[in-house]
């Protein structure tokens, strides 16, 4: 698929420079900059859903883990 974007002169200098020094074409770069943009986001998800599951915790939840603490805190020597 082709696709046109416009970019300021300054990012597409630097652009070009490091395609040339990473012996990427144009679009080989462009390419793995927008995957590594993609992945990056995509993990937003993930952590947006475990947000969800784990936060929405209880008060009985929040009393069951200071004791856990409190136990395993007194439990080892300092």
């Amino acid at each position: 698929m082709k696709t046109a974007i416009s970019l300021d002169d300054q990012t597409f200098a630097e652009a070009e420079a490091l395609a040339q020094k990473l012996r990427l074409t144009r679009s080989e770069l462009y390419r793995a900059a927008l995957r590594e943009f993609l992945a990056r986001h995509n993990g937003e998800d993930v952590t947006a859903a475990l947000d969800r599951v784990y936060g929405a915790s209880t008060e009985q939840d929040n009393d069951f883990r200071r004791e856990a603490a409190r136990r395993a805190f007194e439990a080892n020597e300092w």
